[in-house]
């Protein structure tokens, strides 16, 4: 299995984050809110928006890169559109904490 994140896993435009955002489903968790939609291709792609409650730049970075890592490791299967808008308590909390919340705002349809 790829480990990678290409190209076409990752949502660029901002059509496609505001369509995630109105059509989406939208599911809370403790250390992040997860927004879920259909997009009829093979593959799942992620969008994370960091916001600056977050705090500076090196904070909200290092929450992107966990949640990218998190999405790598536990890719579904069939095609969603998936943003990530990750919350404070990401960046204190261990990685284990980090992917159980992640798989439980995602739900059951989406995982592996």
């Amino acid at each position: 299995m790829a480990e990678r994140l290409r190209p076409d896993e990752r949502l660029r435009r901002r059509a496609e984050y505001q369509r995630v955002f109105d059509e989406g489903r939208r599911r809370a968790a403790r250390l992040m809110m997860a927004f879920i939609v259909c997009n009829n291709r093979p593959h799942a792609r992620l969008g994370i928006v960091a916001t600056r409650k977050l705090g500076p730049a090196v904070r909200r970075n290092r929450a992107k890169r966990l949640v990218r890592e998190v999405f790598r490791r536990n890719k579904p299967v069939a095609g969603f559109d998936i943003v990530i808008v990750p919350k404070l308590g990401m960046l204190s909390a261990g990685f284990a904490d980090l992917e159980a919340d992640y798989r439980s705002a995602l739900g059951h349809r989406v995982r592996r």
